[in-house]
C-alpha cells in the first residue's frame, strides 16, 4: 500500500502493483487484529469490501459512524472516505476486509476507473467521494457461506497452493456476485442517477489514452475548465486526471509487458509515450522498477 499526495484533504492510498503478485488483499477487522492503535481519516483509489460476521463497535465512513451489525456489507468504492479509525472501534465485532484492484479481473476489464463503471461485478463500486460507503445487509441464512467464502479467499491468499490464482479469483468473483445481488435496488438508483461527467472524462481517457493526452485536452473534450475539471475528480475519486490518464496507461502498459515480446519503446508508444525514456522513468516511478525488470519478473513468476 502507498499514499500518495492529497494536498489537504484525506490521505489516500494506491495499492502498488508487484509484478507476480495478485492485486487482491485480505485482513481481519477486529479488536486487537491488524489495527493497532489508530488509522487517519483516509480513501482508496481501488475498491474494496468490510463484512462483519459479528456486531459490536462502529465503523466511520462519509460524515457517519455506523454501530456495526451482524451481517453488515460495506461496499468502499475508490474514493470513499473513510473515517479515522481506533483499534477499540471494533470492539466486540469479528470481520474481513477484502480489497483489490481492476487488474485482477484479467485483460477484458478496461481498467482504471471505467472498469468500475463497465464491468457487471463491480458497478456497486461506481460511486466514490464524500458520502462514504455503502451499507447492506447479508441475509443471515446466507451468512455462513460468506463467512466460508472469505475465510478461502483468505487462506489461498496465505498458503499459495498450486492453482492459488485461478481459486483466489474464482473466490473473488463469487463474493462480487454476491455484492451484485444485493446491491441490485442501489444499482438500478445508480444507472438513473450516475455522474454523467465522470462517465465523460473516463469515455475521454479509455478512448485517448494510447495517445498524446492532458488535462487541458480532457477538459475540452468535457466543456469545462481545467480547474473545475481538477477539482471536481479529485474530490470524487481522490485522484487528479493526470493521474487517471497515467494509471490506465500503466495498466496497459503491464499487460503488453506480460503478454507479448514487444520492445519497450513500443510499448511505451502504444500506451501514449512517444519518448522510451520518459516512458521508462513514469513506469519506474509508479512501480519502484524498469518496464524490463518488470516483465523478467512476470516471466520467472509463470514459468
Amino acid at each position: 500500500m502507498r499514499k500518495l499526495p492529497s494536498g489537504d484533504g484525506p490521505a489516500v492510498y494506491s495499492m502498488l502493483p508487484v509484478p507476480g503478485e495478485l492485486p487482491v488483499g485480505v485482513w481481519r477487522l477486529e479488536h486487537g487484529g491488524q489495527i493497532h492503535g489508530s488509522v487517519e481519516e483516509h480513501a482508496h483509489d481501488f475498491p474494496g469490501l468490510a463484512y462483519f460476521q459479528t456486531g459490536g463497535g462502529l465503523l466511520r465512513t462519509g460524515r457517519r459512524a455506523w454501530p456495526i451489525e451482524a451481517g453488515d456489507l460495506f461496499v468502499i468504492a475508490p474514493g470513499d472516505v473513510m473515517g479515522r479509525v481506533h483499534a477499540a472501534d471494533l470492539a466486540g465485532s469479528h470481520g474481513w476486509g477484502v480489497f483489490f484492484t481492476a487488474d485482477v479481473l484479467g485483460p477484458d476489464v478496461p481498467g482504471a476507473n471505467l472498469a468500475w463503471r463497465t464491468h457487471p461485478l463491480l458497478f456497486p463500486f461506481v460511486r466514490g467521494g464524500a458520502i462514504g460507503a455503502l451499507r447492506l445487509r447479508v441475509p443471515e441464512p446466507d451468512r455462513p457461506e460468506w463467512d466460508a467464502r472469505v475465510q478461502a479467499l483468505d487462506e489461498e491468499l496465505t498458503h499459495r497452493r498450486d492453482g492459488y490464482r485461478e481459486a483466489v479469483l474464482a473466490h473473488l468473483v463469487l463474493l462480487l456476485v454476491g455484492v451484485s445481488r444485493l446491491a441490485a435496488d442501489v444499482v438500478g438508483d445508480l444507472r438513473e442517477n450516475s455522474e454523467p461527467l465522470l462517465a465523460e472524462v473516463f469515455e475521454v481517457i479509455e478512448q485517448r489514452y494510447s495517445q498524446p493526452l492532458s488535462l487541458r485536452d480532457v477538459a475540452a473534450a468535457v466543456s469545462i475548465s481545467p480547474g473545475h475539471l481538477t477539482s471536481t475528480v479529485r474530490r470524487r475519486t481522490g485522484r487528479t486526471v493526470q493521474e487517471w490518464i497515467t494509471e490506465r496507461r500503466m495498466v496497459q502498459a503491464r499487460r503488453l509487458l506480460t503478454a507479448t515480446e514487444l520492445p519497450i519503446g513500443e510499448v511505451g508508444r502504444r500506451v501514449g509515450f512517444p519518448d522510451a525514456g520518459y516512458f521508462a522513468r513514469i513506469f519506474g516511478r509508479v512501480h519502484g522498477m524498469s518496464p524490463g525488470r518488470w516483465r523478467t519478473a512476470e516471466s520467472t513468476v509463470d514459468g
